[in-house]
């Protein structure tokens, strides 16, 4: 495929609407699945929480959820979703170093993997930030 054919493709009006959205509805299952997991057995993740050295694992597994849960929730409706993009991704580098961080690469090729592919879901969610919902969110 020609450059000037790829060009038209991605100049065309579907992105500026349907790009966005479906976007928007990737990040929203991704968040969807982590709080679910999270639901399903907050206990798991109280414990994953404390093995990293975290205290009061419970209450911040709780936190987690709920926040993520949130997400979904802005991502589906564009409500503050910006403001959620930012967040996310300050919550996305967070979760990096806290739990797949140097710390745990020792012979361990896959968190070092986990750790990269949080930064380039970050990325994703600063652009987010940056260029909001697009024509299909709901606005404030």
């Amino acid at each position: 495929m020609s450059i000037p054919v790829l060009s038209a493709i991605v100049r065309h009006s579907f992105w500026q609407r349907g790009g966005l959205l479906l976007a928007r509805l990737i990040v929203a299952a991704i968040f969807l699945m982590a709080c679910g997991t999270k639901f399903a057995d907050i206990g798991a993740t109280a414990t994953f929480i404390a093995n990293a050295g975290f205290p009061m694992a419970m209450p911040l597994a709780w936190i987690a959820a709920i926040f993520e849960a949130l997400l979904v929730i802005a991502f589906l409706t564009g409500i503050l979703m910006r403001e959620a993009a930012l967040l996310a991704a300050l919550y996305l580098l967070f979760l990096a170093f806290a739990f797949h961080g140097p710390q745990n690469w020792g012979g361990n090729h896959m968190e070092f993997g986990v750790f990269v592919d949080h930064f380039a879901f970050a990325a994703g969610l600063l652009y987010m930030t940056a260029f909001g919902p697009g024509p299909l969110g709901i606005r404030r």
